[in-house]
C-alpha cells in the first residue's frame, strides 16, 4: 500500500511505544554482563549479585498478569504513561542505591513497571492502526526489544565497564523519560476508547488448556537453560577466554546480531515450513552450543578457547531466537484468534519465569560446581524442552483450534 503523510502520522505513535520496549528490554538483559563489577562495588559475591537478575525476572513473571488484570479498568494510554514514568524514576533510584538491598528494591519496582508497560503497549499498538496493519504495528513495538538485544545490551555493557554500573541505570532512565514524554505528546487521547484488558478469569481459562500449558512449559524450559548461562556469561568469558570489560560487550554485540538474525530466520522459516520444522533443529543446535561451552571450558583456555567460544555464542544467538517466533506462532495457532493476545502475554510471563529459574539454577551450579558446568546445565534444559516439543507439537498442530474460553 502506498505510503502517505496520513499513514506515516498513524504509525508515528508506535515509535514512542517501541522506545519504551527498547528501554524495558535493555533493563531486562543489561545487568548480567555487569555482575562482576557490581558485586565488587556492593561487597557481595557474584552469585548473590546474580539474585538481582532472579528477582527482576520473577517479579516480572508474577506481577505482569496480576497488575494487568487489576488495572483492566484503567485506560491503556494513562497506564502506559504511569508505568513508563515509574520505570524512569525507578532507574534513577537504582543508580543512587548505596547498598545491595536498596538496589534489589529498585529492581522489583523496575520489573513491576516493565511488566505492566509491555502488554499494555502491545494492546494499544493494535488499537492505533486498522486491523489489516496490526501485525506490522505489533512488529514495530516488539521490535524495540529486539533492538535492545542487538544494541542496548552490549552498549550498556560497554558503558557500565567504562563509567560504572550506575551509569547504565542513568542511561536507561533517560531513555524511559524521553519515551514517557513522547507517549504523552505523540499518542492521541481517546485512542484507547473501548480497549479493555483480559480479566484474570479469562487468563486462567486460557492457561488451563492442556496444549497451551505444555507450550508454556516449553517456553519455561527454553528460557531456564538460556538464562542459567546468560546470567553468568561475564565470569565464564573471563575465566575461560580471558576476556574483560569492553571485550565482553563486544561478545554480547556479536550475540545480539546473531539473535536478531535468528528472529528473522525463525519467523521466515516458520511461515514457510511450520513451527515444528523450526523448533526442533533450533533446540538441537542450542543444546549443542551450550554443551560446547562446557567442553571448551574444560579442554581449552585463553586464546585457544576464544574461537570455539565465539562460534558457540553465535550458534546460541541464532538458534535461541529462531525458536522464539515459531513458539509464539504455535501458541497463537493453538489459542485461536480471540485468545491469542492472552496466550502471548502468558508466554512472556512464563519466559520471565524461566529467566528467574535459570538465574537461580546458574547460582546453584556456581556454588556446587564451576562456571564451566553451566553449559551442560543449559543443554539439559534445552533437551527437556525438545522432548516436550517432540511429544506434543505434532499432535497439537494437527488438531483443530480449541474453542475460545467463556468469559
Amino acid at each position: 500500500m502506498e505510503s502517505t503523510p496520513a499513514n506515516l502520522r498513524q504509525f508515528a505513535p508506535l515509535v514512542w511505544l517501541a522506545l519504551g520496549t527498547f528501554a524495558t528490554g535493555t533493563e531486562s538483559f543489561m545487568i548480567a554482563p555487569l555482575l562482576p563489577g557490581l558485586s565488587a562495588d556492593l561487597s557481595v559475591s557474584v552469585t548473590v549479585a546474580g539474585q538481582l537478575v532472579t528477582v527482576f525476572a520473577l517479579t516480572y513473571a508474577l506481577s505482569s498478569p496480576l497488575l494487568s488484570a487489576a488495572t483492566s479498568g484503567v485506560g491503556r494510554r494513562k497506564l502506559l504513561l504511569a508505568s513508563m514514568a515509574g520505570f524512569a524514576l525507578a532507574n534513577i533510584v537504582a543508580s543512587t542505591a548505596t547498598g545491595y538491598w536498596q538496589l534489589m528494591a529498585a529492581r522489583v519496582l523496575l520489573a513491576a513497571a516493565a511488566g505492566l508497560y509491555v502488554p499494555s503497549a502491545s494492546a494499544l499498538a493494535g488499537a492505533i492502526v486498522p486491523p489489516a496493519r496490526r501485525g506490522t504495528a505489533l512488529a514495530i513495538v516488539n521490535g524495540g526489544t529486539s533492538i535492545a538485544i542487538v544494541l542496548g545490551v552490549p552498549l550498556g555493557a560497554v558503558v557500565g565497564h567504562a563509567f560504572g554500573w550506575r551509569m547504565t541505570f542513568v542511561g536507561v532512565g533517560t531513555l524511559a523519560a524521553i519515551a514517557a514524554v513522547g507517549l504523552f505528546a505523540g499518542v492521541p487521547r481517546g485512542v484507547d476508547a473501548g480497549l479493555a484488558a483480559p480479566s484474570m478469569r479469562e487468563r486462567i481459562a486460557v492457561v488451563q488448556q492442556t496444549p497451551i500449558l505444555t507450550g508454556l512449559l516449553v517456553t519455561t524450559l527454553w528460557a531456564t537453560g538460556a538464562y542459567a548461562i546468560y546470567t553468568y556469561l561475564a565470569p565464564y568469558l573471563t575465566q575461560v577466554a580471558g576476556l574483560e570489560g569492553a571485550q565482553i560487550g563486544l561478545v554480547l554485540f556479536i550475540w545480539g546480531v546473531a539473535a536478531a538474525t535468528g528472529l528473522f530466520i525463525g519467523g521466515t522459516f516458520n511461515d514457510r515450513f511450520g513451527a515444528r520444522a523450526v523448533m526442533v533443529p533450533a533446540l538441537l543446535l542450542l543444546a549443542a552450543a551450550f554443551a560446547s561451552l562446557s567442553t571448551s571450558g574444560v579442554l581449552l583456555s585463553g586464546k585457544a578457547a576464544l574461537a570455539p567460544v565465539l562460534l558457540a555464542v553465535i550458534a546460541w544467538g541464532l538458534s535461541a531466537w529462531a525458536f522464539f517466533p515459531a513458539q509464539q506462532a504455535r501458541l497463537m495457532q493453538i489459542a485461536g484468534v480471540r485468545t491469542a493476545p492472552i496466550a502471548l502475554s502468558l508466554n512472556a510471563s512464563f519466559m520471565y519465569l524461566g529467566f528467574s529459574l535459570g538465574a537461580m539454577l546458574g547460582s546453584f551450579t556456581l556454588i556446587h560446581a564451576s562456571v564451566t558446568s553451566l553449559g551442560v546445565v543449559g543443554a539439559v534444559c534445552e533437551c527437556l524442552a525438545l522432548i516436550v516439543v517432540l511429544a506434543t507439537v505434532r499432535r497439537t498442530s494437527a488438531s483443530s483450534q480449541p474453542a475460545a474460553p467463556g468469559r
